[in-house]
């Protein structure tokens, strides 16, 4: 079931109705309602993949539960390790093992060994790898006693189950949305018309910009040995786009969904392509994900304490591993490779919290090197998409280097809708009306509200028909 589908736009209304008018009795209805929405909508997309969730729950809930009741050190670690090794064994399982298989086989082969590897083929679970990081950061929250195990078990499914976040996050603490789920919610008007802006504009992002871009990047990917220079930079910007559109719009859909419930996410994205550095940037991308890694992973690696040599070497292992979660492919290795890359020179010099304030944007000399920044930063971002978006590596470094070495500038007939420069004057507006919002929390709000509601409306069902309800790309992850 996605966001942006008929079965959705019956399914939310329905369980907003049941939840405030027939389940509000106490959190405790309200929970169990959430939860039997939450697997149906897991369901939806393969309900065999349902008995794997409740599994991971029910480990990670008696394991949370054991580790806090341990009488000794060494029972803690056994039942710490026992939640972590089968929830990263289930994640190797599904999405890894493959992949490794296939690598080993291929390095043998070059040294002329014949390698013929099984391979399981395994449909990769919705999600899995967000609720799974979900029950990882609790059991390792009660192991280094951060917070107290939770002993009601529909209280703890919920929190790793609910369906706003449940296939593509963000990914969630215990320590912000347990505390939430253990008390009964009041309908709040504000905020349901707050989450119902949201949704809207998460909508528009998706629908309106994400699937408008994708249609002239896959055009353009897919046949990039006849693109020349200006179609592939077109493609590769139309890509950032898309995905940016793509993953912030979901964001922002999960986000006010779960205001509709009284119930506030973790922000996950916070206008990232107006960052002036990579370092500003990965700040303001999947927000949720790399401070997860940076508070189970980079800090316990020793964080910045070290010295030079430890924070570099923590900083390529905290982007290895963030492009290794991605999915099973070498190109998001290299992805994350290049990224650290980007970070390398702002971690020597230190450099790489510099911009922590917000931008002060000012027509002078210092906002045009503002805006040099932010140029210079997006386009980094965006040449390390094409890794992102590339099937090989092969295909990424011959699609760069032919974008550097054709040189043709004219443009190109693609047989798609919407290519044309329509969708450049669209881009440009969603820039600048991004630009525009950047302080703002909702970016649909203020006194003349109900016409930006009928311009992104207007937007939905001209754009919308064309679009073939394509999935969200983080969907796979």
């Amino acid at each position: 079931m996605f966001f942006n589908s008929l079965d959705f736009a019956i399914f939310l209304p329905i369980v907003f109705i049941l939840y405030w008018f027939v389940f509000n009795k106490n959190k405790s209805w309200q929970n169990a309602l959430l939860i039997f929405a939450s697997y149906y909508f897991y369901a939806c997309w393969d309900w065999r993949f349902l008995f794997l969730l409740i599994f991971s729950t029910l480990l990670d809930y008696v394991s949370g539960i054991k580790i806090e009741k341990s009488k000794s050190e060494g029972e803690a670690k056994f039942w710490f390790w026992l939640s972590v090794g089968i929830n990263l064994g289930f994640l190797g399982v599904f999405k890894y093992y493959d992949f490794f298989a296939q690598s080993f086989a291929e390095f043998l082969n070059g040294f002329g060994l014949k390698a013929h590897p099984y391979l399981l083929k395994l449909v990769l679970p919705v999600g899995i790898s967000f609720y799974t990081f979900h029950g990882l950061s609790y059991v390792i929250d009660v192991y280094k006693k951060r917070i107290q195990a939770e002993y009601n078990f529909v209280d703890y499914s919920l929190f790793v189950s609910y369906f706003p976040l449940l296939v593509a996050g963000p990914i969630e603490r215990a320590t912000h949305l347990l505390p939430q789920v253990k008390v009964k919610r009041t309908f709040n008007f504000e905020k349901a018309k707050e989450g119902t802006y949201q949704i809207l504009w998460g909508l528009v992002k998706k629908v309106v910009i994400a699937d408008s871009c994708a249609m002239y990047a896959n055009a353009v990917f897919n046949d990039y040995e006849q693109m020349n220079t200006l179609s592939l930079i077109v493609g590769a910007v139309y890509f950032a786009f898309q995905i940016y559109g793509d993953f912030s719009g979901y964001s922002d859909i999960a986000l006010g969904t779960s205001k509709l419930f009284g119930i506030d996410l973790l922000k996950n994205f916070d206008y990232p392509y107006f960052s002036r550095d990579i370092a500003e940037f990965w700040r303001r991308w999947h927000i949720s994900l790399s401070s997860w890694f940076r508070d189970y992973l980079y800090i316990p690696l020793g964080g910045s304490k070290g010295g030079k040599w430890m924070q570099v070497r923590n900083t390529f292992i905290i982007f290895l591993v963030s492009g290794f979660w991605h999915g099973a492919n070498w190109t998001f290795i290299v992805w994350g490779f290049i990224n650290a890359l980007y970070f390398l020179p702002l971690l020597l010099l230190n450099k790489n919290r510099s911009n922590l304030e917000p931008i002060d944007f000012k027509w002078n000399w210092k906002g045009l090197q503002i805006l040099f920044n932010v140029f210079t930063t997006f386009c980094l971002a965006t040449l390390a998409w094409i890794f992102f978006r590339a099937n090989t590596i092969t295909d990424a470094l011959n699609y760069i280097k032919r974008m550097f070495t054709n040189l043709d500038f004219g443009s190109q007939y693609l047989s798609i809708e919407r290519y044309t420069p329509e969708l450049l004057v669209l881009v440009i507006a969603f820039v600048l009306f991004e630009w525009k919002n950047k302080y703002k929390i909702e970016p649909i709000s203020g006194k003349y509200e109900w016409i930006k509601v009928f311009i992104c409306m207007l937007a939905l069902f001209a754009l919308g028909v064309y679009s073939d309800y394509k999935e969200f790309i983080y969907f796979q992850f």
